[in-house]
């Protein structure tokens, strides 16, 4: 099972429709609120080169990281292997 952790802030509309859409998907992840922690946000920034939120860090069994910029529904499922 991926690691999947989601970048977000508390005021990001994309943010809670990227949560919503892993809750009904009963897909787990951590969740870093950047706009509570500068560190993380630093981090963040480090990873992706910007400060746009919901990036999500997909991190593969097979070792394979897969970073995600936006609420990209696509994107997400193919990383995960989702087929509707």
């Amino acid at each position: 099972m991926p690691k999947i952790t989601l970048y977000s802030t508390s005021t990001c509309p994309f943010c809670l429709m990227q949560k919503d859409y892993f809750r009904d998907k009963k897909i787990e992840y951590d969740e870093i609120l950047i706009d509570d922690d500068l560190v993380e946000a630093m981090k963040m920034v480090e990873i992706s080169g910007q400060m746009g939120v919901p990036f999500t860090v997909i991190d593969k069994d097979d070792g394979q990281k897969i970073t995600i910029l936006g609420f990209d529904r696509p994107r997400i499922d193919e990383a995960l292997g989702i087929h509707d």
